[in-house]
């Protein structure tokens, strides 16, 4: 009795709709970037180490630091990080028309019509020491206090919250109340509270 050969499985034509598939996924899906904190940096430093001084008002600006041992001040006041939000808030928005608080300028803004625009700015300073766990809060905390004036402008004006508009309304709104924090260079006052 002789042995029945069983035929061989043609691979070849399998490997080619492997990589069709393969090729076919990679091109349809998208892969999740991070997103960087959207922040306003200091220019690099010139050849000639010569800074460039901006004409900005003090009560336009506020100080925002974060020294080695993560103790967080606003314009020399020390303040809790459960306090910084509400501050930056009002910063921003200076409800009252203050004179400590910044000032406004009028926009007319596509959607919205006349608006008062903070000319307002958050200058946010680390030390070298600082860590990143406060660096992360004290970014999220800013960030909020943009995100709930953005949405409070947004359900005033367009009825809804800032995340479900349009883009053309986001962007409106975006200009009203825009994203002044800018990162100054950190500083280093080491352990014995010193400028190094």
């Amino acid at each position: 009795m002789s042995k029945r050969k069983t035929p061989g499985l043609n691979t070849g034509a399998m490997s080619d709709i492997s990589f069709l598939l393969l090729t076919f996924f990679l091109l349809t899906s998208s892969i999740n970037t991070e997103q960087g904190i959207p922040r306003k940096l200091p220019p690099p430093k010139t050849d000639d180490s010569q800074e460039q001084i901006i004409d900005v008002k003090r009560r336009n600006v506020l100080n925002v630091e974060v020294n080695y041992l993560d103790q967080i001040s606003c314009n020399g006041e020390i303040i809790m990080i459960s306090e910084l939000k509400d501050k930056a808030k009002e910063f921003f928005a200076n409800p009252t028309n203050s004179d400590e608080l910044p000032e406004k300028q009028n926009k007319l803004i596509e959607g919205i019509g006349d608006f008062a625009v903070s000319k307002g700015v958050v200058s946010l300073r680390n030390d070298q020491g600082t860590s990143y766990d406060m660096y992360v809060q004290v970014q999220n905390e800013l960030q909020r206090a943009v995100n709930e004036l953005r949405d409070e402008a947004a359900l005033q004006y367009f009825g809804k919250k800032f995340s479900v508009l349009d883009s053309a309304a986001q962007k409106s709104v975006s200009t009203a109340i825009p994203m002044s924090i800018s990162e100054a260079p950190p500083m280093d006052y080491g352990t014995n509270g010193a400028a190094q």
